[in-house]
């Protein structure tokens, strides 16, 4: 019987050991694993063209195959997957207390249940998990099949039911926002690249995730990259994927970004940050809607809708051979200008409102009320920061007040050194020169025709001269990270 016993475990174990041997090839599914569950191999190779999570468990619920779109979810790369505890990657309430494979058995229908999933990045994602029995040729129970869908946009459903003035996360009345909305729900509907332009903090991001979330691509995957984030080198292996050996470091298959977004959208924001050199192997994909990973002589299809964001003038741009012209034609197909908060007129109160109330019950706060000479101060001002700075104004008055009144007191300070700043302070037209007007609270009071980008620049400025140019501690003082400082500064083109 002891004999027995080790021999099961050394057995199990090597095949664990096999699998994850096998994880660190090819991303596709190893033939052992095939021979064992004694199902065709095309049926794995099917996974990754279903725009829905999917899962494939042992019997010890172990994972087995996981499709691309359950891994663009997650987060967790192909070395992560094979032999592992599902509750290790899934990592969801549902997997503690309930558990749809628990109790089924060959006679079993699917179960479904409702929970939440906390990805790599540690965000929490509302999911509906539908698990049933997966029977081999020979229909005998060799495990579970397991689907996982993002229900997001069901859950936003109630909160967006009180907003005639809300389209999915975006919120306004003016008219220049009632023409967004208008046009959206149809611009939602075409597989066209689109280009969303605007000052820093107008909710392009917003946007972008509001027309797939509308869009017949809803169910892939809206998958988000930062074009200025990264060095060229690590940015074209993000974007595009790599081979295994294709460069020093490169152990494994690592699909790229395309491939993740495969039957949902690629947003691409900062793409006036996008290298040259990039900028011709993403002018190669729009025009034949394949990829080529490093160290690969073989194209991969992706049927993938770009969406593209910049605060960046890309025609001037490409005037100065900054920004290749034929790839601002190809991404120039619909255009949306959003406007900025100065320009949205009856928006800043409808905005105040509504971040006071989200604020408050995420900081498990009482909801305290606006002063009416707080009001007035936030109504005059300008935001050249928009409606991110509004946010951000909300939610620093929330945590210092401490009455039933949100008091100009609880502003921040560089609001109460302030002057109100007409339009013409933000008028879209380079400054002849810098200039330097710090207050003692260290906000930087904005000079006629110099815009939001040009106070930034004057702001990182300041602070590498009085920090003697340590970086480091310039990002402290401005509140960035050390690489948000680095990617601003080659934006501004600050040495």
């Amino acid at each position: 019987m002891r004999m027995k016993k080790v021999s099961g475990h050394i057995a199990k174990a090597s095949t664990e050991k096999s699998i994850r041997a096998a994880s660190s090839r090819s991303g596709s599914v190893p033939p052992h694993i095939n021979n064992l569950f004694n199902i065709p191999i095309d049926f794995f190779e099917l996974l990754d063209e279903i725009a829905i999570g999917v899962l494939v468990l042992s019997l010890d619920r172990k994972i087995v195959a996981m499709n691309q779109t359950l891994k663009a979810v997650t987060g967790f790369s192909q070395k992560a997957l094979f032999g592992v505890t599902c509750g290790y990657i899934l990592r969801s309430n549902v997997c503690l207390h309930n558990c749809p494979a628990l109790n089924i058995n060959e006679e079993s229908r699917p179960k479904c249940v409702e929970g939440n999933l906390v990805n790599r990045d540690r965000q929490l994602i509302p999911i509906r998990i539908t698990s049933a029995p997966l029977k081999n040729i020979n229909g005998k129970m060799v495990g579970f099949l397991e689907t996982v869908e993002d229900i997001s946009l069901l859950r936003n459903l109630d909160d967006t039911a009180g907003y005639a003035y809300k389209f999915n996360n975006i919120i306004g009345r003016s008219p220049k926002m009632e023409k967004i909305f208008q046009i959206l729900p149809s611009l939602a509907q075409t597989d066209s690249s689109v280009l969303i332009t605007g000052e820093t903090g107008t909710g392009k991001d917003l946007v972008a995730e509001a027309i797939h979330q509308s869009s017949n691509r809803s169910k892939g995957q809206f998958v988000k990259i930062n074009c200025g984030a990264l060095p060229e080198t690590l940015l074209e292996s993000e974007l595009f994927g790599h081979y295994k050996g294709a460069f020093t470091g490169a152990v494994e298959n690592k699909p790229g970004r395309f491939q993740l977004a495969h039957n949902g959208t690629l947003y691409l924001t900062e793409i006036g940050d996008l290298p040259l050199s990039l900028q011709v192997k993403l002018l190669t994909f729009l025009d034949d809607k394949e990829v080529f990973p490093l160290g690969s002589v073989k194209g991969i299809a992706a049927d993938v809708r770009i969406i593209a964001a910049t605060n960046r003038n890309l025609e001037q741009m490409a005037n100065h051979n900054q920004f290749r012209k034929d790839l601002l034609f190809r991404l120039n197909v619909i255009r949306l200008q959003l406007p900025p908060l100065r320009d949205r007129q009856g928006d800043i109160r409808l905005l105040l409102d509504h971040f006071l109330n989200t604020l408050a019950t995420q900081l498990g706060k009482n909801k305290p009320a606006f002063s009416r000479k707080t009001l007035k101060s936030l109504m005059s001002y300008n935001y050249p920061g928009n409606v991110r700075e509004l946010r951000n104004i909300v939610e620093y008055a929330l945590n210092i007040c401490r009455d039933r009144q949100i008091k100009r007191e609880h502003l921040p300070s560089y609001l109460l050194d302030a002057d109100p700043v007409g339009v013409d302070a933000f008028a879209q037209e380079p400054p002849s020169r810098l200039t330097s007007n710090t207050e003692d609270s260290g906000f930087i009071r904005p000079k006629p025709h110099q815009d939001w980008a040009d106070i930034e620049k004057q702001m990182i400025i300041e602070a590498l001269v009085k920090t003697g140019g340590r970086k480091n501690k310039a990002a402290v003082s401005l509140g960035w990270a050390r690489s948000t400082l680095w990617r601003k500064m080659k934006q501004y083109g600050i040495r």
